[in-house]
């Protein structure tokens, strides 16, 4: 909506929701837009994506005009991905569009360099870190710091991609023969116990709710399950994760569902790994495991309605990702078969022709007893492997 047309939005049956983007987390967003009684329209990068159901617009996101003319038809903007251009962004706040998370906030999810300067001066816990323009640069950092560090593009790298583990400045010489200026980031090769995840959502008003927080298990650089809430967290750590999550989404001014990605370590700190300003992987158990799941508050929170309850409505939630792979036969024929075999599972498709590695689905399972909930998950899943 236009900042200043709060009165207008009031007197349309639905207020219209933009989502920049067409992959699963829009397709997510679309059962709870419904209940809510808003409207929902997306702009898609190409026909036969996963959120096709609610595309009204095709085109390039990084191009002003195609996402102008999308603006113009909808109160609010928000976004499937952060990979919306910074001169499109501040173009649409200059034009009255109310986006959210804005720019401002979403160029610390853009640029991992802004986001480890920022946490600093906030005060975040952090692995060490430098910006290295030269391999001289990076061997500098790499021997005063074990000899092994995580180098990272700044820009553009998700589910591992961007991300190099190395022992010598060489393993990333072909990283700075691409750059034309700036820099790569290098981190400290953190010793963790595992991954944590914490979520929050703040809407424009300035109200913030908060997740448990979730343990997280990667393989190969890609979420493959979530349990919630994170078996043996002390009440020390809850409070820390909530408290971190929390100053970074007030710190930063995100508006809607913050995500961060969190290192517990074995001498018992908790260190932030990334952000994502949007629904995120760690929070999909809270489609059947919250009484408000992610989907649902991220909408709230970026049309500045009152925030959801975040209680679990069981005491353990598990989260199973559904990898494509070189499988016989479609998804769709494996879904009987799953939901025989695993009727207490919720099984959630995204719409996509599988490819080894691509997220194609999750499973979800909610229940008493963690040892049985992880076999429901792991059960139903292992219907697509």
């Amino acid at each position: 909506m236009r900042e200043n047309g709060r009165d207008e939005r009031r007197t349309r049956m639905a207020l219209r929701v933009g989502v920049i983007g067409g992959g699963q987390l829009a397709r997510m967003m679309i059962a709870p837009a419904v209940e809510l009684g808003l409207e929902l329209r997306v702009l898609a990068e190409a026909e036969g994506m996963s959120a096709q159901l609610a595309a009204t617009a095709v085109g390039d996101y990084r191009d002003l005009e195609t996402v102008r003319g999308f603006a113009a038809d909808v109160d609010v903007v928000t976004f499937d991905h952060e990979h919306v251009p910074q001169e499109v962004l501040r173009a649409l706040v200059d034009d009255g569009v109310a986006v959210h998370p804005g720019p401002d906030a979403l160029r610390f999810a853009q640029d991992k360099l802004d986001m480890r300067a920022r946490l600093a001066e906030l005060g975040i816990p952090q692995p060490d870190w430098a910006a290295v323009a030269t391999t001289d640069e990076l061997q500098a950092f790499l021997d005063d710091h074990g000899g092994r560090a995580v180098v990272k593009t700044p820009r553009g790298g998700y589910d591992g991609k961007g991300v190099r583990v190395v022992s010598d400045a060489a393993d990333a010489a072909d990283w700075f023969e691409a750059l034309d200026g700036g820099a790569l980031l290098v981190e400290e090769l953190v010793s963790f116990v595992r991954e944590l995840a914490q979520q929050v959502a703040r809407r424009p008003s300035g109200e913030i709710v908060a997740y448990p927080v979730v343990e997280t298990v990667q393989r190969d650089g890609v979420c493959a399950e979530v349990f919630a809430p994170a078996a043996g967290a002390t009440l020390r750590l809850i409070e820390v994760a909530e408290g971190i999550g929390r100053s970074i989404a007030e710190g930063l001014g995100v508006t809607g569902m913050l995500a961060v990605e969190l290192f517990e370590t074995d001498d018992e700190r908790i260190l932030v790994n990334e952000l994502a300003m949007r629904p995120h992987n760690s929070g999909h158990w809270s489609q059947d495991g919250s009484v408000t799941s992610q989907f649902e508050q991220h909408l709230r929170a970026v049309a500045d309605l009152p925030l959801g309850e975040t209680t679990q409505r069981a005491p353990w939630a598990v989260m199973i990702n559904i990898l494509g792979g070189p499988q016989e036969g479609t998804l769709d024929s494996r879904f009987a078969d799953a939901m025989a075999d695993q009727p207490g599972a919720k099984i959630h498709t995204y719409g996509k022709a599988p490819r080894p590695g691509r997220k194609v689905g999750h499973v979800n399972a909610t229940g008493d007893e963690l040892d049985d909930v992880v076999f429901v998950a792991r059960a139903a899943a292992d219907h697509f492997r």
